[in-house]
């Protein structure tokens, strides 16, 4: 089965209310999509999301990297040959790991179409139902009270609170939000990078103090600063998960060796694609580390890769952040991952079951 043409696209959604952290604000998932035509008239699908506060990526960049570099490559390649394909892939310039995540994906779901079967069993099996958190965006405190309350009332029962945009109110944030929900759902904080070690441990152990157990903290510091990561570690009680910290399977092994983070956040943007967030769990595996699957602001082609990858490595993924889908307005793409809530269920169709994408604006003519 023969790569004959790479085509993109641009699919926004509007969001149901903005997206806010302390590092942006967003009003609408916009993704670039990715889809691989092979001589046989079947279509791969795969999607990426510009996150460059985090991976460095812009739409421009990600697009330039497809079209230059990768899809060259690509053309006229045999998608049996998949590890050769990812090699290409991977290969075909430094970085760009969005451009890479996308690509990745889409000849995941053709090769697993190719194969009769949905994404997952290819990848290891599992259970194919999920249960993801959802985001409480920073603001003001009766808001992220209202909307951890409003989550609850629609069956979620984890909440990640954004935390970060004003240092002086985080601890007040989080106190009235544990009184709101009464038990009812786990906390999961997250100042995305805000806080000095410092700050991160004086915060944490006021809140551990009043009675308050987070389920985690995620990436409290600084990318960059794994002593900083390590200092907050040994510090307080509640278990921390490295994010923008671990990109590859090289870092997730000096993080568990320095004891720098007690989970790491696997997500297909840092990894690069499939194949590379495959590594990171192999790695954490190995160590017996156990690791969040999560996502950028990514609509609902992603997600559903990273839900397959979830589902086939459920024993080391055990907690799940897939809720760009949740977030957005409408769910434009019709497939075999169907998301209702906190929950997330694959069917049996091949591949990714992609069966219509709405809204899609094309980028680049077929050749």
């Amino acid at each position: 089965m023969k790569i004959v043409d790479i085509r993109l696209g641009l699919l926004r959604t509007p969001l149901k209310t903005p997206f806010v952290t302390a590092l942006r604000r967003v009003e609408a998932a916009e993704d670039i999509v990715v889809a691989i035509q092979s001589d046989d008239g079947r279509f791969g699908y795969g999607s990426t999301t510009a996150t460059a506060a985090i991976t460095g990526d812009t739409h421009s960049s990600i697009v330039a990297a497809i079209r230059h570099y990768i899809r060259p490559r690509l053309i006229g390649q045999d998608v049996d040959d998949l590890n050769h394909a990812l090699g290409l892939v991977q290969n075909a310039l430094e970085r760009n790991g969005s451009a890479k995540a996308a690509v990745e994906i889409a000849l995941h779901d053709l090769w697993a179409q190719r194969h009769g079967a949905p994404l997952y069993r290819l990848l290891g099996g599992g259970t194919p139902t999920l249960s993801t958190d959802i985001t409480i965006s920073v603001d003001s405190i009766d808001k992220m009270v209202a909307d951890a309350l409003s989550a609850i009332e629609r069956g979620y029962t984890a909440l990640k609170i954004k935390l970060g945009k004003d240092g002086a109110q985080d601890i007040e944030r989080v106190r009235q939000i544990h009184a709101a929900v009464a038990g009812r759902a786990s906390l999961r904080l997250d100042p995305n990078q805000a806080w000095t070690p410092k700050q991160a441990v004086r915060t944490m152990q006021a809140l551990e103090d009043s009675g308050i157990a987070p389920e985690l903290l995620e990436q409290p510091v600084k990318a960059h600063d794994i002593a900083g990561l390590r200092f907050v570690s040994e510090r307080i009680a509640t278990p921390v998960l490295a994010d923008e910290s671990v990109f590859d399977a090289a870092q997730a092994v000096e993080l568990i060796r320095t004891r720098s983070a007690d989970l790491l956040n696997i997500k297909l943007m840092k990894a690069g694609g499939i194949s590379g967030a495959l590594r990171i769990a192999e790695v954490a595996a190995a160590f017996g580390v156990e690791c969040m699957i999560g996502c950028m602001l990514e609509g609902p082609i992603s997600v559903a890769a990273a839900a397959h990858l979830a589902a086939a490595n459920s024993a080391t993924i055990t907690k799940v952040d897939l809720d760009g889908p949740a977030l957005c307005a409408s769910i434009p793409v019709e497939s075999g991952t169907h998301f209702s809530g906190s929950r997330i269920d694959i069917d049996e169709s091949p591949g990714l079951g992609i069966r219509a994408i709405h809204g899609l604006e094309p980028l680049l003519e077929p050749t």
